[in-house]
């Protein structure tokens, strides 16, 4: 099962790098059809990727096999501004591990009427910035440049396996098992006065404390745990997730739906990583050591959906979703031991709030062609005081639009594109920003789909 999901994980990293999910953490929508639709997917048949979101719409797929090949392609629109200086850093390509954000998908069902069953490979979603080390955020208290990195880059991928159960002429439930991976890299310079925060908080401990409070004239620390590879990581860790739903057909023309996915159970995220004290006299002092992030994990998700077909033609939806941020995201639990054996543990707090999700969709099919469009608004689930530069996940409006064209009974393309409109979010606080800075982030995203059936 490890060289399974492995060889799975590999395949969703082909030639890329992660992808920078628009709500938080996660895509908007899995595949071109929940895409192009806005992100509804609770109600009708959106194909193979309906075992992301609701794993009862297979049964609405049609009886025989599929297969499904995607890829998703994102390009973001990042920048944070200091508010003292007016000085801005962009994130932009600078290494191998982030930009462009590309990642395949793969996924087989198979529908013999009353059951229907799909294996597949999606990611889920992640984050990645990119802002080098001559901007601002590299300098440390009393504006002590260091040249040492900014960035992150979190891939979570997903390796569902659906089955969908039709009860009877009206009610189809239906369930996932996934085996998860997920990946993080991150490079992150606290300041001095950050530092002193989270001291002063309780929130960090460890005998490397008195060492670092020791040092003549302390400016800092940066925390480096990266890997300059397409999908290798500074840390990683493996687990599992799943969900359930159903589907009710009210009519031949409208349909309810539900769905439930399970707060992943994900173990500790760990690795090798380099702390470098950095102070004004001594200069910079690395230590390697071991760096673990605990208790990282993807949150519980509630939708329910309908869907509304008023003749052959026309097709509306509507999901309403709610996301439990607010007890998969309390802090960055972050351990880290020195090959020395000293030790420091730190809380990096976030207190993300649960987010409540709008999504609309509409579609017009004429002759091979399949027209669709969508919208989608959300609560804001990151807290202006707690916002990190490396962690810039506020988009919450988009609008999307797509086609379906049908080469044959056998074989489809579907495309669909989704654009992030531009949020800003102010953050003067400690611990998790020196600076006062405003963060703004815009995105588009692509995704083109081909499924063969047989």
């Amino acid at each position: 099962m490890k060289k399974i999901c492995t060889l799975s994980a590999a395949i969703l990293a082909i030639s890329s790098q992660a992808t920078q999910a628009t709500e938080v953490f996660r895509l908007e929508g899995f595949g071109a059809i929940s895409r192009g639709m806005g992100g509804t997917a609770t109600a009708f048949n959106v194909g193979a990727a309906g075992m992301m979101s609701n794993p009862a719409t297979l049964s609405l797929m049609p009886q025989g096999s599929e297969l499904h090949l995607g890829m998703d392609a994102v390009i973001t629109d990042i920048d944070i501004k200091n508010l003292e200086t007016g000085e801005k850093a962009s994130s932009s390509t600078h290494s191998k591990n982030r930009g462009p954000y590309l990642a395949p998908q793969l996924a087989y069902t198979y529908n013999n009427g009353s059951l229907a069953l799909g294996l597949g490979a999606f990611a889920q979603g992640g984050l990645g910035t990119e802002y080098g080390n001559d901007s601002f955020l590299s300098r440390a208290s009393g504006n002590l440049d260091t040249s040492l990195e900014n960035s992150s880059r979190l891939l979570v991928l997903n390796i569902p396996f659906a089955v969908s159960y039709q009860v009877n002429d009206k009610l189809t439930v239906g369930a996932s098992l996934d085996a998860m991976w997920q990946g993080l890299n991150l490079e992150l310079l606290l300041g001095a006065d950050q530092v002193g925060s989270l001291i002063g908080a309780g929130r960090v401990s460890g005998s490397l404390v008195p060492v670092l409070g020791g040092l003549p004239d302390l400016r800092g620390a940066h925390f480096s745990l990266s890997k300059n590879q397409p999908l290798d990581s500074g840390v990683d860790a493996w687990g599992f997730g799943g969900r359930f739903g159903m589907t009710y057909k009210v009519s031949n023309n409208t349909i309810l739906g539900a769905a439930y996915t399970l707060e992943s159970q994900m173990g500790d995220m760990d690795g090798r990583a380099t702390l470098t004290a950095i102070d004004g006299i001594a200069g910079q002092i690395p230590l390697d050591g071991k760096i673990k992030l605990r208790d990282f994990q993807s949150p519980a998700k509630l939708d329910f959906g309908i869907s509304h077909n008023f003749n052959a033609q026309w097709l509306f939806t509507v999901d309403v979703s709610r996301v439990f941020w607010k007890h998969a995201m309390k802090d960055i639990n972050v351990g880290f031991t020195s090959d020395s054996g000293g030790n420091i543990d730190i809380l990096l707090p976030q207190n993300y709030k649960d987010q409540d999700i709008l999504a609309v969709g509409l579609a017009y099919k004429t002759g091979k062609w399949t027209l669709r469009t969508g919208a989608r608004i959300s609560d804001q689930a990151l807290r202006s005081d707690t916002l990190f530069a490396v962690i810039p996940a506020i988009p919450r409006k988009h609008a999307s639009a797509g086609f379906t064209y049908d080469f044959s009974n056998e074989n489809s393309v579907d495309f669909a594109y989704s654009h992030a409109f531009k949020e800003s979010m102010d953050n003067s606080s400690l611990p998790n920003t020196s600076a006062p800075m405003r963060v703004s982030h815009a995105q588009d995203n692509f995704v083109l789909d081909y499924t063969h059936r047989f």
